[in-house]
This record gives C-alpha cells, sequence and structure tokens, in this order.
C-alpha cells in the first residue's frame, strides 16, 4: 500500500507513523486519555513546552539575579526575548497613554529604571509565551518524522481563541466591563435620527469584527505553515513514486527532490520565525485597538 506523503503534516491519532510503507514502516501507538485518543501533535505541543521550560526558566533566573548571558546560544535566546519586547510589545502596546511618560535618562546615557520598566510591559510575558510556543511548534516540523502543530486548524484555533480572550480580557482589565462595552459604542452625531439605525448596527459590526480578527489569525498561520510543509511532503514522495523505475530516472529523481527540499527548508525555516513573529505582532495589535479604542 503507498504511504502517502502528505501524512507528515497530518495529525496521526493514536499512532506515529515513521518511514513509509515502502521503507518498512514503525509506528508507535499513542494510546488513549480521558477516552481520547493520543495524537502526534499532542506529543509536539508537548515537547515544545517542555523546551521552552529548560531553555527559557534557567535563562531568565540568571537575569534576575543579575547574571550575563554568555555564549551564542544563550545571547540568541536572550536575543529573541528582547526583539518581542523591543520591537512588538513596546511600540504597539506603549506609548498610548496621555500620562505616559518616561525619564530620558541621568544624562550619562544609561536608561533609568522607570525607561526600562514601562507600563506595556506587564503584555510582554504573554507575547513571549505566544512567540516561543508557534516558534517551536513551526521548528518542529523541520525535523525528520516529525511535524508541526501549527499545520493543524485545530492548533491555531486554541491559539486565536487564547488571543481571542487576551484581546478582551485586558481591556476589561484596564477599563472595567462596563466602560469597555461603552468604547464598542460608536460616538458619532448622525442627523435626522438615523443614529438609533446605524449606531446598534456599527456596534454589531464592530464587536463582530473581533471574532474575525481571530479567524483570521488561525487560518492565516494554518494555511501558511500546512502549505510549505505540504509541499515539501510531496516532493519527497517523488522518490517513493520513482522507486519502481529504472535506477538512472529514480537517481535522478532523487538527486532533484533532495536539492528542492533543501532550497525550500531555508525558506521554511524563514517561515517557521516570520509566522510566529506576525502572529504575535497582530495580536499584540489586536490588543491595543481594544486597550485604546480613541486611538
Amino acid at each position: 500500500m503507498a504511504h502517502d506523503p502528505l501524512e507528515h503534516v497530518m495529525d496521526e491519532k493514536g499512532q506515529w507513523t515513521f518511514f513509509t510503507d515502502a521503507f518498512g514502516g514503525v509506528q508507535i501507538k499513542l494510546g488513549e486519555i480521558f477516552g481520547r485518543p493520543i495524537t502526534k501533535f499532542m506529543i509536539m505541543e508537548l515537547i515544545a513546552a517542555i523546551l521552552m521550560i529548560a531553555i527559557f526558566v534557567p535563562l531568565c533566573r540568571r537575569a534576575a539575579k543579575g547574571g550575563v548571558p554568555k555564549g551564542p546560544w544563550w545571547n540568541a535566546f536572550e536575543g529573541l526575548l528582547t526583539f518581542i519586547r523591543d520591537e512588538v510589545a513596546r511600540p504597539t502596546l506603549g506609548g498610548h497613554d496621555d500620562h505616559h511618560e518616561h525619564e530620558q535618562g541621568n544624562g550619562h546615557g544609561h536608561e533609568s529604571l522607570a525607561a526600562k520598566i514601562r507600563p506595556e510591559d506587564a503584555y510582554v510575558p504573554f507575547l513571549w509565551t505566544m512567540f516561543l510556543f508557534i516558534l517551536f511548534c513551526n521548528l518542529l516540523g523541520m525535523l525528520p518524522f516529525m511535524g508541526s502543530p501549527t499545520a493543524s486548524v485545530y492548533v491555531t484555533g486554541a491559539l486565536a481563541v487564547v488571543a481571542f480572550i487576551m484581546m478582551h480580557a485586558a481591556a476589561i482589565a484596564k477599563m472595567g466591563p462596563v466602560h469597555y462595552v461603552k468604547s464598542l459604542w460608536p460616538a458619532m452625531d448622525v442627523p435626522f435620527g438615523m443614529g438609533y439605525v446605524i449606531k446598534p448596527m456599527i456596534f454589531f459590526i464592530e464587536f463582530l469584527g473581533t471574532f474575525i480578527k481571530g479567524f483570521v489569525l488561525a487560518v492565516r498561520l494554518f494555511a501558511n505553515m500546512f502549505a510549505g510543509h505540504a509541499v515539501l511532503a510531496t516532493i519527497l514522495g517523488f522518490i517513493q513514486m520513482a522507486a519502481n523505475a529504472s535506477v538512472f530516472l529514480w537517481g535522478g529523481v532523487t538527486v532533484a527532490s533532495v536539492l528542492g527540499v533543501t532550497a525550500l527548508s531555508l525558506l521554511e525555516l524563514f517561515v517557521a520565525f516570520l509566522q510566529a513573529y506576525v502572529f504575535t505582532f497582530l495580536t499584540a495589535l489586536f490588543m491595543v485597538m481594544a486597550l485604546y479604542p480613541s486611538h
């Protein structure tokens, strides 16, 4: 029985297939939990979470004690956190309050404590967690016999639900539930009593738009990750399709497929970082739209 190359990007339930039928397939039974089958992507998500804890908890403890990261790996990991804080969270979520002012330093080129710790930094841990989890899930799909959980619409949908909840929860915590609902109500002057019709319509559209934003987050991440891995899996599938052909044809197809997959894998590596960044940036953007509706 021929092996479907797209199984690499599908979420297998209750089993985990290694290799293909052509090379002697190997399956690992994953079992069930609470009567539901354990899937491959569940394991991948757990691995991503464990990797995050193993890498960044020691890094944060060292930073809390005033330690300096040493070596290229630790500096790279800290660079990811600094990038999300300085290039996503602070520019997007900061500087919107009229009273939001910071000290400019002590005149010697050093930031004061007030300049380093800003109100918008309260949202940074959430954005860090979102970015790193998506990134690790994306990168796991680059490893042989693994898979990217973000190539499943169920996983990206769950991430979008978390972003949707945070978008509203942050605004409610800042303004209170009543004032937040009032902020969705349009403040506009409409002649001839048309406001009784137009204002509820705009309110409904604005409220519906919050659901559309979450839907867009889920679909765009799923589509980008699934499409990329599906192309890679299909190209590798050409090798199996040519397995019964002449050795020259099989050799040519194999070389072309491996070279093509290698080139596309470099692009997929870039896409893994890009999609994690875009999801996090859009989440921060939707949050600021709810936090500061007047802007």
